[in-house]
């Protein structure tokens, strides 16, 4: 996973509620083995109408998706968070996340912030009227900055911690390999190895 210190782009002004995982990647795309490849099935059902914001020209390269309230709720699908990031989002903004998808976002680098409404409702509008308009969200300060906005977000110290240093599950686990071959090194050599 890659370091994410500052994401800086035009935005998606998606503004929806209440988006589940089933409506984010549907479940017919699960059947792959592969973690990539899942942005084409990013929103698939709603993608089928022509005017749906995502197949407007002008959002084309959008690097942050603005969302409302409760955005990622229904099943723990990692595939959801996966199909976000390959699509090409870095960030997604919004009044509200579910717990799981705010936590599988962490786990490979899609930053997932939580902002008051009306500082949501300010960015969707920023980037309706201007789909150029540039919005940062920058982890090291813990701000998003955009057309009219500043705005501080909560982050827990550990994920801040683990996103800046760009640590997955494993190579957070990898930061230990020294005590890790201690413990082995300490262990009867007729025991079982953990590693």
């Amino acid at each position: 996973m890659e370091p994410v210190q500052r994401i800086e782009g035009k935005a998606l002004p998606l503004g929806y509620s209440d988006v589940d995982t089933d409506q984010i990647v549907p479940s017919d795309a699960l059947k792959r083995i592969e973690r990539t490849g899942f942005g084409q099935f990013l929103f698939q059902e709603w993608r089928e109408d022509p005017d749906f914001v995502m197949n407007r020209t002008e959002h084309v390269g959008a690097k942050v998706l603005l969302a409302g309230e409760n955005f990622g709720s229904g099943s723990s699908r990692e595939h959801a968070p996966w199909a976000i990031q390959d699509y090409g989002f870095s960030a997604v903004i919004a009044t509200s996340l579910a717990d799981i998808f705010k936590n599988n976002c962490a786990k490979i680098g899609l930053l997932a912030v939580e902002l008051p409404e009306e500082i949501v409702n300010k960015l969707l509008e920023a980037s309706r009227k201007d789909p150029e308009a540039r919005i940062t969200v920058d982890l090291e300060s813990r701000t998003v900055k955009g057309p009219g906005v500043e705005a501080e977000f909560e982050m827990d110290d550990f994920t801040r911690h683990r996103l800046l240093n760009g640590l997955d599950d494993i190579s957070l686990t990898l930061t230990y390999e020294d005590k890790l071959g201690e413990f082995e090194n300490s262990r009867p050599s007729h025991w079982p190895s953990v590693i």
